[in-house]
């Protein structure tokens, strides 16, 4: 059996990982100095402060009683001061310095010690309090909607805005939030799981909160966060009086709330007249008519204070993506809600869908779109954020198979072309929007006075 080849240099794998352990130092010390971080200042005020006790020292042990022995401190240290070399005055000034850096040595060594209390790994300590600092001066921008296409878009936004709010439709009456909205007569909590979930600081606990149950009696099928947000809303009475627990508890990256407090039903008007009760219902019932407006049921539900706030405080109001009947227009029929989207300064952006869905939307063309979310929120959004790459051909193949199509400006009028904002925002093999992409295209769009 043959020996293994020792390395050429025994010493490299020692080299590389100093360097690379030198590399990480030069980088937090870089961010450290970031504008903004808040750190400067307070080095700048730490060294101004201590040169002054320096001098304040000086003087009072100069006048003080204590003149004979700082004339004896002083006379020691010109013992290692040349005067024909170095001024007298220039050892003064380096024992200065090295109290200086010994007193920010002692400083960094003491916030050390505390950041190992509390848990957290001092070379990671940079890093969190970097990017909170830059997530605290991003935009405020509420979106509204509801299934995977919220979800997604939170995901991308919160790498660059701590300042996000989500408003989720809260009508679903399928699956495990179909089952315990019937049981507690709460809101259905599947959406806002999943939103919590995108905005949560802890990659472990978001994979917690999606944990579906594959077998257990009363428990199989509903996801560990719906339990959580059932429990909380049957403890506190609401979901509405349990808020602040629920973004201390997950230590979401913004805000989520749901549309309104109260349970809704989602009501369909078809063309052909009839009328459909309930969300789940719509892609199998539809048929070959279609949606001509939604309503809920009751009508008057009322919106948490929070959210009118925050849509007051937007500096950009999202509008998707997601489906159109079932996730976008229901958060816009609460009444409170549209009016303050109205009334609202700040640009209001609809993410076209980037496919029609089948029974819901079969047959709508992007003016289709554009016109029920006007007709429903009592407005035109001011911009139209559109994907402008083309679908692979399985892709779209496997699509129009179920019936789908892809949104295009065809027949589209002057106006909608004007409010079109095209940018390629598929994600690689499918036809969903990629969340980092969609995050950078409305960015973009964020107003330039920012």
């Amino acid at each position: 059996m043959s020996l293994p080849t020792p390395p050429d240099h025994p010493g490299d794998s020692v080299t590389d990982r100093a360097m690379v352990r030198g590399q990480e130092a030069q980088r937090r010390a870089r961010i450290w100095m970031t504008p903004g971080m808040g750190i400067k200042r307070w080095i700048s005020l730490f060294v101004v402060c201590t040169l002054i006790g320096a001098v304040g020292f000086l003087h009072f042990t100069w006048t003080g009683p204590f003149h004979v022995i700082a004339t004896r401190w002083i006379l020691w240290l010109n013992h290692f001061a040349d005067p024909n070399v170095l001024p007298l005055h220039f050892t003064g000034a380096v024992v200065m310095l090295l109290a200086v850096c010994g007193a920010l040595y002692a400083v960094t060594m003491l916030n050390r010690s505390m950041l190992r209390g509390t848990g957290m790994l001092p070379s990671a300590a940079v890093d969190v309090i970097y990017e909170r600092r830059n997530l605290a001066r991003g935009p405020h921008i509420v979106a509204v909607g509801g299934g995977t296409g919220l979800s997604n878009l939170l995901s991308g936004l919160k790498k660059y805005s701590g300042n996000l709010t989500a408003i989720v439709t809260v009508a679903d009456d399928g699956g495990s939030s179909g089952r315990l909205r019937e049981a507690l007569d709460m809101v259905a909590p599947g959406d806002l799981t999943d939103c919590y979930a995108a905005l949560s600081d802890s990659p472990v606990l978001a994979r917690l909160l999606l944990h579906r149950f594959g077998r257990g009696e009363g428990i199989e099928g509903h996801t560990f966060g719906n339990l959580m947000l059932a429990t909380l809303s049957e403890e506190q009475g609401g979901l509405g009086t349990a808020m602040q627990d629920i973004h201390e508890v997950l230590r979401v990256r913004g805000a989520v709330y749901p549309s309104t407090t109260q349970p809704p039903t989602l009501v369909a008007h078809l063309s052909d007249g009839r009328t459909i009760r309930g969300e789940s219902k719509f892609a199998s019932q539809v048929r070959d008519a279609r949606i001509t407006r939604v309503a809920l049921d009751p009508p008057a539900l009322p919106a948490l204070p929070q959210v009118i706030e925050a849509i007051r405080d937007a500096e950009m109001i999202v509008l998707g993506p997601g489906s159109l009947f079932t996730s976008i227009i229901p958060a816009l029929l609460v009444p409170e809600i549209a009016r303050a989207v109205r009334q609202s300064a700040a640009p209001v952006i609809y993410v076209a869908s980037i496919m029609t869905e089948p029974g819901e939307t079969t047959g709508f063309t992007l003016s289709d779109h554009m016109q029920a979310v006007t007709h429903h929120l009592g407005r035109a959004p001011d911009a139209v954020l559109m994907n402008s790459a083309p679908l692979e051909p399985a892709v779209l193949s496997r699509y129009r198979a179920e019936g789908a199509e892809m949104l295009d400006l065809e027949g589209a009028d002057h106006d909608l072309r004007s409010r079109v904002r095209p940018a390629p925002l598929l994600q690689t093999g499918t036809a969903r929007h990629d969340p980092e992409a969609l995050a950078h295209a409305l960015l973009h769009l964020v107003p330039r006075q920012r």
